[in-house]
């Protein structure tokens, strides 16, 4: 079971997590919780690292930055012995969770799950604090942004578990984001894949790297909220969204949806470099220095050079990585040899997934057709075997995302 910084949000919503953890074991359960910090915490606790020192060692953030996840593991542990359950933290360096060396950003590498898996057998609770691990030199690493989902799955794998349990401020995986549309369904069952998919296109609920993970070491991993009262049905009865294989989900008595979700990210900004010489290496110069830099590049457009021998390059970035390559590539002008660059951080991507796209045609076009009706104009495509993203201006998204979520049939019947 992981629960996320709102859940562990001061006594009142540990005592309710608490409950609900109490009440998996009294089920028949062996029980493992990943927690993260308290909501906000990290945040206040990397403040005080900049603060400290702008040009801090990256070890000694993850020590101080750690220490949120402590807080929450241990304030759990207590909180369950005072409702008569036997519980006991265990810190990323107890279990051990053994990650490289790469601080503030470490990759999970082995679990060593023996007296984790022994001290559960004798009816223990054990707690966790997620994001965080230890480094080959025994030094305190956390996992990025996000990484207490990470931390859960790698431990399910690790102890085996027949199911990774992610409580979060939503009750599941919807069709789009609910707040957008009011029709949108819950999912009972999403593949891997399309989770991947979702997650990296916009969708909040997972962090991408549990989700590979989870696909990676086949762990089912349930989406629910952890905003329930006692009456609410235990987490078994999947309340919630599993996220499963495609052998798993073939097998369910679900009929394959041939759109699965929609997904809106208005964190990309477009840059386009006009006048590029048609020549070979050209696009090697604009990408290469970017990738160096870790700047991320999505959605690339090339157009057809006609008789100058001269091409215009459009592609997208994160946002937050706009000035960045901006600066990069005006810097390398001469090297590159373009004439011009224009940018735009008044964009937003739109995707379509779903794993049924591989057995039908038409849903890009389909697609296209319904953005073209309500006269929005698509200035970037990108594809993959089960994704259709296109770029378009931000204000039109929430626009943009109900008439396909209508035109696909995926409203909700009342």
């Amino acid at each position: 079971m992981k629960f996320g910084g709102t859940s562990m949000a001061g006594t009142e919503r540990i005592r309710r997590v608490a409950g609900i953890v109490k009440r998996q074991q009294e089920a028949g359960h062996e029980v493992a919780v990943v927690v993260s910090a308290m909501a906000g915490e990290t945040d206040r606790l990397v403040n005080f690292c900049r603060e400290a020192n702008a040009l801090y060692d990256p070890a000694e953030y993850d020590v101080v930055v750690a220490s949120g996840e402590q807080v929450t593991s241990g304030l759990l542990a207590l909180t369950l012995q005072a409702m008569g359950c036997k519980a006991r933290s265990w810190l990323g360096w107890q279990v051990p969770i053994r990650t490289d060396d790469a601080h503030a950003k470490a990759r999970i590498e082995d679990i060593d799950s023996e007296a984790l898996i022994a001290s559960m057998a004798q009816g223990d609770i054990a707690v966790i604090p997620g994001f965080q691990g230890v480094s080959p030199e025994g030094r305190v690493t956390t996992l990025g942004r996000g990484g207490s989902d990470t931390s859960a799955v790698a431990v399910a794998a690790a102890v085996n578990a027949d199911r990774c349990d992610i409580y979060t401020d939503v009750d599941g995986v919807y069709t789009t984001d609910p707040r957008i549309v009011a029709k949108a369904r819950k999912l009972p069952l999403v593949t891997y894949e399309e989770m991947l998919e979702l997650a990296s296109v916009g969708s909040k609920v997972l962090q991408t790297r549990s989700v590979s993970l989870a696909m990676k070491e086949g762990v089912r991993v349930q989406v629910l909220s952890s905003f329930i009262d006692d009456s609410a049905p235990l987490a078994d009865d999947l309340p919630g969204t599993m996220i499963v294989s495609d052998e798993e989900l073939e097998g369910s008595d679900m009929e394959r949806q041939l759109i699965t979700g929609i997904a809106a990210d208005k964190n990309e900004a477009k840059i386009t470099l006009t006048r590029v010489p048609d020549r070979p290496g050209a696009v090697a110069a604009i990408f290469s220095p970017l990738a160096e830099a870790n700047i991320n590049v999505d959605m690339i457009i090339q157009n057809v050079a006609k008789d100058k021998g001269e091409t215009d390059v459009t592609f997208t970035v994160p946002q937050a990585d706009l000035l960045r390559a901006q600066a990069m590539l005006e810097e390398r002008k001469d090297s590159i040899g373009y004439y011009r660059m224009i940018s735009d951080d008044k964009v937003a991507k739109i995707s379509v997934v779903g794993v049924g796209m591989r057995s039908h045609a038409g849903v890009a076009s389909t697609m296209f057709r319904t953005l073209a009706d309500r006269g929005i104009n698509i200035q970037a495509i990108s594809t993959s075997e089960i994704k259709v993203s296109v770029l378009i201006d931000a204000d039109e998204t929430e626009l943009a995302v109900r008439v396909l979520h209508t035109a696909y049939g995926m409203d909700a019947t009342a």
